[in-house]
């Protein structure tokens, strides 16, 4: 699991520039409930120009998920790896690749490295929402990625780039009736020593309500969960509608959920602290609030961190909903 700071919530001029020396001055606003330790994100670039991209279904791109790969893989193609994906069909996980967290990134000449159609395993709209887990016992890297928006399945790698399918760890058959999503899932190291757990899944929860949630599971090997049949943080708990996209980081000796509010709408990034047994509920208001021009355009979500040269990193989704674009801000 990533050691990363808090970023306080940042107001931005329209407008920004994507280029790398332009480092803006996104503003002085700070988050209502401050946490010792944790720095502010300053946008930096976009990760590349989607416009540009050869493989680009729908004109958005969600979910970044970054992973150094120098000190796990023999060859790699760069430092750094770059998940991604759309998310309208027909989706496809996506790899780009960078020897900087700086970027530009370069495309994978032959994305989609996962497509909508894998036979025998699975037949479906689209796939989307990649994380990687770097699966120490095994040395490979495991995709965890949903299709449909029902069931979140796994992928597993010795090179990042060519998967073998494994198996479906979460449908919606597996939590409450009337739970109609489960996805966006991000596994990480984190010992549950209660639930005899080295793994812990959160995820996004929507049901017949059109509510979502956080939900959250543990494995004892990151491919047998169990899964928790209440909500880990609800939408009302934080006086948000709907909220999503969650990812666990830790500081300080405890352990928190950067999550992003009003899915569908503009929103900010929010925090809960919910303790290393994730018996609190500590909710700590506005993790990062988004630029209101471009690339964020009043949206940002899906973090995802990394650490290079002793600095901190945060990739993320900016922009508006299905429109998105993969940004880069740096701790300053």
């Amino acid at each position: 699991m990533t050691e990363l700071s808090r970023r306080t919530a940042l107001r931005g001029a329209a407008g920004a520039s994507l280029a790398l020396a332009a480092l803006p001055l996104l503003g002085t606003g700070t988050a209502s409930a401050a946490l010792a330790g944790f720095p502010e994100y300053r946008f930096l670039r976009t990760a590349f120009d989607k416009s540009k991209l050869r493989y680009n279904p729908t004109g958005e791109l969600i979910f970044p998920c970054i992973r150094g790969v120098y000190d796990k893989l023999a060859d790699p193609l760069g430092r750094y790896y770059l998940y991604y994906a759309p998310h309208d069909a027909p989706g496809g996980i996506c790899l780009s690749y960078a020897d900087s967290l700086e970027g530009p990134f370069i495309e994978y000449p032959r994305n989609p490295i996962v497509k909508n159609v894998w036979k025998p395993h699975y037949d479906v709209s689209h796939v989307s929402s990649p994380f990687v887990l770097w699966h120490a016992q095994s040395r490979e890297l495991w995709l965890y990625f949903h299709g449909e928006n029902t069931t979140t399945r796994l992928a597993r790698s010795k090179d990042g780039i060519h998967f073998t399918y494994d198996k479906t760890v979460l449908s919606t058959s597996m939590l409450p009736k009337g739970t109609t999503e489960t996805s966006y899932a991000k596994v990480f190291e984190h010992d549950l020593p209660a639930h005899g757990a080295k793994y812990v899944m959160v995820f996004m929860i929507n049901d017949t309500t059109n509510h979502r949630s956080i939900g959250w599971g543990w494995s004892a090997d990151a491919r047998d969960w169990t899964f928790s049949q209440k909500p880990l943080i609800r939408p009302e708990d934080v006086g948000a509608s709907n909220i999503g996209a969650p990812t666990v980081v830790r500081r300080n000796n405890s352990t928190y959920v950067v999550y992003h509010e009003n899915i569908e709408a503009g929103g900010n990034m929010l925090i809960t602290e919910v303790g290393n047994d994730f018996g609190k509920r500590n909710h700590l208001g506005v993790f990062h609030a988004p630029l209101s021009g471009a690339p964020d355009n009043g949206r940002c979500a899906a973090a995802s961190f990394g650490t290079m040269n002793g600095k901190e990193y945060m990739f993320y989704e900016a922009g508006e909903r299905l429109k998105g674009s993969i940004a880069i801000a740096r701790a300053v």
